[in-house]
């Protein structure tokens, strides 16, 4: 009853003050700084002369002008809703809380409304706000290669150095970035656009991020949202493909234990992965340079100190500031248009056609090998770089088919490849846009 009452109320004095301000016309927002700049410029005689009710009706409606509730737009409640979904989706399911919480946090924070072009450096694109300070660390490229430092620090690469055959899963996920590519094209979108735009497909978002601000800056708020997304969305969307394009016969497959691996072969996999990777597409150094140097800190076993560093503090802060600041890059003015709309359609056909990708070359492959060196189909969908959330789907499709049937540590070989493959198929882009 307490809470009725208190909402009734503030809807009475906002009604009061809405009556109030109506009996002054509303001057539109270029009216209303013009008026305020002149008033600024008012000396004191002038302020004096004035009646204390004049003066008091001024600063009212001047304080209502500022307000949100004069300048709010649709497009404003339309984000701040779809931020408080993100919440709920991270809160009531679990989906990617780390993600979806400071992204839905962003996406209202950059939906209040507020006075555009009043010099009052609040939102994120008004230079010498705190969030435009912020954002230059996605603008910039700065963020994506410091969450690659965290996720080598945290990555195992065991199950792939101990099956280096499933790094093909990873590479074959890859063809839904490219096939995304000539989808946009298609639409009308530039060749920069459509690259930054099939990126998704890797569902990556510190990659599609880094690309993006490189090559379509513009986009990098319906992208990154977009990836970030689908990422989250992994379990819903990847287990009816998988279903679709396996048999029973096939899911029921058994794999060999991966072997054991030892701790040399763990410190020369980052440095020789780093040299191979970096020799071809250099211009993907930032986010494999700061990958493998980040597993180099794990296995060196003689640096734990930075290897916790990177994957817990560092990892976490930097994910707090990129997950908020672009959340908040998503303004309705810039947000809200056809392209945006384009652009989520397309991410989750590439998204769709990686995991595809990864589960049909997984059966191509079983074409060639020996019946006890077969490969389940199942762990294909994990070619796709949302680590670890596609290899554990890979698990629970796996044990529904076989209740004793584990495919983690073999879904996990793909997985960190697809990390791999999303970088290297970042660089290709970059070499051939920029």
């Amino acid at each position: 009853m307490k809470r009725f009452v208190t909402i009734v109320a503030v809807i009475a004095i906002l009604a009061i003050v809405k009556s109030f301000y109506a009996q002054t016309p509303t001057p539109s927002h270029a009216d209303t700084l013009s008026i305020v700049k002149t008033e600024a410029q008012v000396n004191a005689s002038d302020v004096a002369s004035l009646s204390k009710t004049e003066q008091i009706k001024q600063g009212i409606v001047r304080f209502y002008s500022f307000s949100s509730f004069n300048n709010v737009e649709t497009g404003n409640l339309i984000m701040i809703v779809v931020g408080l979904i993100f919440i709920f989706l991270a809160i009531k399911y679990g989906y990617e809380p780390l993600l979806l919480i400071p992204i839905g946090m962003g996406i209202i924070i950059g939906n209040i409304p507020f006075m555009q072009n009043a010099d009052q450096e609040i939102g994120i694109y008004e230079h010498g706000s705190t969030l435009n300070y912020l954002y230059q660390g996605v603008i910039r490229g700065i963020y994506p290669p410091l969450i690659f430092l965290g996720i080598g620090a945290l990555t195992d690469f065991s199950s792939l150095i101990s099956n280096p055959r499933l790094m093909l899963l990873g590479a074959a996920a890859q063809i839904g970035i490219f096939c995304t590519f000539l989808g946009a094209q298609y639409l009308g979108f530039t060749f920069a656009e459509s690259g930054a735009i099939g990126i998704i497909g890797g569902a990556d978002g510190p990659t599609a991020i880094f690309l993006t601000s490189k090559v379509a800056p513009h986009f990098i708020g319906p992208i990154a949202i977009a990836a970030y997304s689908y990422m989250a969305l992994v379990p819903l969307i990847q287990p009816p493909i998988m279903k679709l394009l396996t048999t029973k016969k096939e899911r029921l497959i058994r794999m060999k234990p991966p072997r054991a691996v030892s701790q040399t072969e763990k410190i020369l996999f980052p440095i020789i992965g780093l040299l191979l990777t970096t020799f071809i597409v250099p211009s993907a150094l930032p986010l494999l340079g700061f990958l493998f140097f980040g597993n180099l800190l794990k296995e060196s076993g003689v640096t734990k100190r930075l290897a916790i560093t990177a994957s817990n503090s560092m990892i976490d802060i930097v994910t707090i500031v990129l997950g908020l600041t672009v959340g908040a890059s998503t303004q309705a003015s810039v947000f809200l248009t056809s392209q945006s709309i384009m652009i989520f359609a397309l991410g989750a056909i590439s998204f769709a056609v990686a995991t595809a990708g990864g589960v049909l070359f997984a059966k191509f492959m079983n074409l060639f090998l020996s019946k006890e060196n077969k490969i389940n189909p199942l762990i294909g969908n994990a070619g796709v770089s949302a680590v670890p959330n596609s290899a554990r789907v890979s698990q629970m499709e796996g044990l529904k088919a076989d209740p004793s049937n584990h495919l983690l540590m073999h879904a996990m070989a793909p997985n960190v490849a697809g990390v791999i493959g999303s970088a290297v198929a970042a660089g290709i882009l970059l070499s051939f846009l920029m």
